[in-house]
């Protein structure tokens, strides 16, 4: 039977691990107190340094790709306890971090334009 194999398993359950972690209602309203870095406290309210968010988050991108690379490497290699679905989950986590990147990036570029064609 197929879903007696540990890999599957293991799958299923990062699966529900990442779906519960999306729905907790502070990862979702509260962005700050992830990522810790805080330019000031004004009236009460914790401001979030953009740049130091921007660079982790490009740095969260650039972990994932490096990671689902080394995955694929090792998968090619036959490297024992690296199966098939890791890769292809690796694979696609990196490919939508990346997608959302460049649509962060558009949105970015676009207010800049914008901003840029005002009048004065």
């Amino acid at each position: 039977m197929v879903t007696n194999r540990p890999d599957i398993n293991q799958v299923l359950s990062q699966m529900r691990d990442m779906r519960s972690q999306v729905q907790q209602p502070n990862a979702i309203t509260n962005p700050i107190s992830k990522v810790g870095d805080v330019s000031g406290v004004e009236n009460g309210i914790e401001r979030a340094d953009f740049s130091a968010m921007l660079k982790n988050a490009v740095d969260n991108v650039n972990t994932l790709q490096a990671e689902s690379k080394n995955l694929a490497q090792s998968y090619e290699r036959g490297v024992e306890g690296v199966d098939l679905p890791q890769v292809m989950i690796g694979l696609q986590k990196s490919s939508v971090s990346f997608e959302a990147m460049t649509q962060v990036r558009n949105k970015l570029v676009d207010a800049y334009e914008k901003i840029m064609n005002m009048p004065i």
